[in-house]
């Protein structure tokens, strides 16, 4: 039973922590460059829901999973042009853009309740074994390698590349940054454009695989968490990974529990992943030092 009980776990915290990577490090990529967008609860929702419109139409899971990305990036973009007028709230702002994408998705997904669509494929990674949990736990989403190698990618491109300073640059020192001739509201609006994308992905990964459908409580605040993640990650996309698997590893203790026959406490066990979050914050957060690896500019009163 333990063994199950800890494949179940493992094969949960991909599973369930698919969305969290992308929606973190699509926010990562916004917060690098001094923005922060609240309103990625408004993004996942409305995303999941054009993917799923967009797999159940075209009967492509991934022309679903590009119509997501689309949708994220479109609605980021708008958060974007709006905070770089002046006396605009980045958090006023983002928790419009969270009404504005959960009222839309909420209004145009009721036809999407009932039907099925194409869903993203499974690679399976248990083929060596003859036990049913086995390959059921090692059968893993086929978007989550291509967030482990965006992890990889975004943290090498912030590090090594000219694009990568810029945004760093313009999340750390404004003025330098219009020094040297950049606009940042450019940077700013392009690098939230990008992380809307990168965000849109993962609303894809809710509704495309799992669960696997649309309805209005698909993302159950998984947004809003994803805010608290990079914090944690500090700033580091590679850092998103183990934290998103580790807020999956969270929220698949109840399903786990229940998949080897012990249902008690389920729902208490499915609180995990937003218990996690305020021990999280309350951990490493502290007004009497600052946070390591926080770009300067999102202390920056507007």
């Amino acid at each position: 039973m333990v063994f199950d009980l800890l494949l179940a776990i493992i094969g949960g915290a991909v599973r369930v922590g698919t969305p969290f990577l992308f929606v973190s490090l699509g926010e990562c990529l916004t917060e690098k460059s001094g923005r922060i967008n609240l309103g990625l609860e408004g993004v996942l929702v409305f995303s999941a829901m054009a993917g799923f419109a967009g797999s159940y139409l075209s009967g492509s899971p991934w022309l679903g999973v590009l119509l997501a990305g689309i949708s994220g990036a479109a609605l980021a973009s708008l958060h974007g042009m709006l905070c770089s007028l002046q006396r605009v709230s980045d958090i006023a702002t983002g928790i419009a853009l969270m009404l504005l994408g959960a009222g839309l998705a909420f209004y145009l997904g009721k036809p999407l309740i009932q039907p099925q669509a194409a869903q993203i494929p499974s690679i399976g990674l248990g083929a060596w074994s003859s036990s049913p949990s086995v390959q059921s736990a090692l059968s893993i989403n086929a978007l989550f390698p291509i967030g482990v190698a965006l992890a990889a990618l975004m943290s090498w491109g912030l590090a090594n590349t000219r694009y990568g300073l810029v945004v760093r640059m313009a999340g750390d020192s404004s003025d330098a940054a219009r020094a040297l001739g950049y606009s940042v509201n450019a940077v700013r609006i392009a690098a939230t454009t990008a992380g809307g994308f990168i965000a849109g992905l993962g609303g894809a990964s809710l509704s495309l695989y799992y669960p696997g459908s649309w309805n209005e409580g698909l993302s159950s605040g998984q947004g809003l968490i994803a805010v608290a993640l990079v914090i944690y990650a500090r700033w580091d996309p590679k850092r998103c990974l183990g934290a998103a698997l580790l807020f999956g590893g969270a929220g698949a203790i109840g399903p786990a529990l229940q998949s080897v026959g012990i249902g008690g406490g389920y729902y208490l066990f499915n609180a995990m992943p937003y218990a996690l979050t305020l021990l999280i914050l309350v951990a490493t957060c502290s007004p009497q030092r600052s946070l390591k690896g926080a770009p300067m500019e999102l202390g920056v009163s507007r």
